[in-house]
C-alpha cells in the first residue's frame, strides 16, 4: 500500500477540498452475470477477460478508479463455483471468501428481473456485517420494465440491501450514476494508488489472461473450462516485447481442438491476443504460443499453485 497521494486534503487547515476517501468493493455473483463486464466499465480499460464459458475468471483482480476525490479499488471475484467440487473450484470459492473478509462494500450482481438457486446460493454467503448493495445488471435485455417492480419487491424480501441500483455495464450515463452512488460508502482515508493507477497486475499476468479469453472465444463450448495459460518467457528490447506462452489443457483431443485444422484456430488465437497486447501496451509484441497436455492439473493443488492460482 502506498502512502497517501497527493497529501489528503482532510489535514490542510481551512481548506474547502473535500477529504479523500478510499476503500475496498467486492464484486460478487454466479458466474456469466456480468462481473467482469462491469469492472472493466468501471476502470475505463480491460483488466478482466470476459467470455460466454463460466468460470472465465479465476483470480481476484483488483481494478483501479479515481473520481475526485475518491478512490474506489474494486476486486473482481471468481463466480462461485456450486456444481463442481475439483481442486480448482475449491480453489475458486476460497478466493471469493478471501476477498469478503477484506472489502468495505460488496456489489451483489443479478441478472435484472432473474434470480435463480444459484444467484441465491451466492446471497447466503454474503456477510452480514457488511453493506450490501444490489446490481441488477443487463437492464437493457429487459423489455418490459414494469415487470421489474415484482420482482424488486421480492429481491427485497431476501435481505435488507443497502442500494438497488438497475444498470446496464455498456452504458456510461449508468456507471457514472454508480460511481456517485457508492462514494458515500468509502471511508475518509488516503488513497491507496496513485490517482492515474487502473490495476494492480503485471503485464505479464494482463497478457496470459488476454490470450486465456481469445483461447475461449474462439474455442466455443467445445473447449473444457479446463485450460490455462502460462507465460513461460518474456523479454523485452526496446519497444519489442517477447512472449513465449503455453496453453495447458487436460487431454490430446483438446489439443487438436486448440491447434485447428491446419494450425488456423492457434494462429487465430496467437494473432488476436498480438493485436491486443500491442494495443495496451502500446509497443510491437512478438507472441508464440505452445498447446501442452497436462493430464488432471486442474484437480491438483500443485499444478494450480505452479499455475499462478492463490
Amino acid at each position: 500500500m502506498t502512502e497517501s497521494y497527493p497529501p489528503s486534503s482532510s489535514t490542510a487547515e481551512g481548506s474547502n477540498e473535500l477529504p479523500q476517501r478510499c476503500g475496498l468493493i467486492a464484486i460478487v455473483g454466479r458466474p456469466n452475470v456480468g462481473k467482469s463486464t462491469l469492472l472493466n466499465a468501471l476502470v475505463g480499460q480491460k483488466v478482466s477477460i470476459t467470455s460466454a464459458k463460466a468460470q472465465t475468471t479465476r483470480h481476484r483482480i483488483t481494478g483501479v478508479r479515481t473520481v475526485e476525490e475518491a478512490q474506489f479499488v474494486f476486486v473482481d471475484t471468481p463466480g462461485f463455483q456450486t456444481k463442481h467440487n475439483a481442486a480448482l473450484n475449491r480453489n475458486l470459492n476460497r478466493t471469493v471468501h478471501g476477498v469478503l473478509g477484506d472489502v468495505d462494500l460488496v456489489l451483489f450482481v443479478v441478472e435484472a428481473g432473474r434470480f435463480g438457486l444459484d444467484d441465491a446460493k451466492v446471497l447466503s454467503l454474503l456477510p452480514e456485517d457488511k453493506p450490501v448493495v444490489l446490481i441488477a445488471n443487463k437492464l437493457d435485455a429487459v423489455h418490459r420494465r414494469a415487470e421489474l417492480a415484482p420482482w424488486l419487491k421480492s429481491m427485497q424480501e431476501r435481505r435488507s440491501f443497502s442500494e438497488f441500483i438497475p444498470i446496464s455495464a455498456k452504458k456510461a450515463a449508468d456507471v457514472a450514476r454508480l460511481f456517485k452512488i457508492l462514494k458515500p460508502y468509502l471511508p475518509e482515508q488516503g488513497w491507496f494508488y496513485d490517482e492515474d493507477a487502473l490495476t494492480d497486475r503485471s503485464e505479464k499476468f494482463l497478457a496470459s489472461e488476454i490470450i486465456r479469453e481469445k483461447l475461449f472465444r474462439l474455442t466455443g463450448d467445445e473447449l473444457p473450462y479446463t485450460s490455462t495459460v502460462v507465460i513461460d518467457k518474456w523479454e523485452d528490447e526496446g519497444e519489442l516485447r517477447r512472449i513465449s506462452a503455453s496453453i495447458v489443457v487436460e487431454r490430446d483431443a483438446h489439443k487438436g481442438m486448440v491447434i485447428g485444422q491446419g494450425g488456423e484456430l492457434l494462429k487465430r488465437i496467437g494473432s488476436e491476443s498480438r493485436q491486443e497486447l500491442e494495443h495496451l501496451m502500446d509497443g510491437r509484441v512478438f507472441l508464440e504460443l505452445w498447446v501442452k497436455v497436462r493430464s488432471g492439473w486442474a484437480d491438483t493443488e500443485e499444478h494450480l499453485r505452479s499455475y499462478g492460482y492463490e
